[in-house]
């Protein structure tokens, strides 16, 4: 890929990368260490707000939590290419880890989260294959449906 390709991807999909979504507290939105860059837990933001609140399964369908998913995917794509300036760096993406606020009953987390891989793989092609954790839980922060982090290799240099 040339100088630029994965943003001129991105703009061919008809998504833009959003501004780095600002820390809710005592955290750095990602960090580098040697060839690897660690996002933490992005959330749906768009615009500093949050489109939609509650628990998938309940006042969020799994449909638009998919959709809050891809955001997330986007806001830490966002992180990444803040603590290394260029996303044609990413060797591939190691790994996603994605939590879903979810109704007592609700048992579609990785479904949610496919929402984030499939949007990576549509960004990065082969580099955004990865390995990925889905996890329910009660609640996240603001009352978010969804969350996501990733591992990003870089290339090496």
């Amino acid at each position: 890929m040339s100088a630029g390709a994965v943003e001129a991807r991105l703009v061919e999909l008809g998504l833009t990368l959003p501004d780095v979504v600002p820390p809710l507290a005592a955290y750095q939105p990602a960090v580098r260490s040697g060839a690897y860059v660690y996002t933490a837990g992005q959330l749906p933001m768009v615009n500093g707000k949050l489109p939609l609140t509650g628990k998938v399964g309940g006042e969020v369908t799994p449909e638009e939590a998919k959709s809050l998913a891809a955001t997330c995917a986007l806001n830490a794509l966002a992180a990444v290419k803040s603590v290394v300036g260029d996303l044609d760096r990413i060797a591939r993406v190691v790994k996603v880890v994605g939590f879903v606020a979810s109704a007592p009953d609700f048992t579609g987390q990785p479904a949610v989260l496919n929402g984030a891989s499939e949007l990576l793989g549509e960004v990065l092609g082969e580099k955004g294959v990865h390995a990925r954790s889905a996890v329910g839980v009660t609640v996240l922060p603001l009352d978010a449906p969804v969350e996501v982090e990733l591992l990003v290799e870089l290339v090496e240099g």
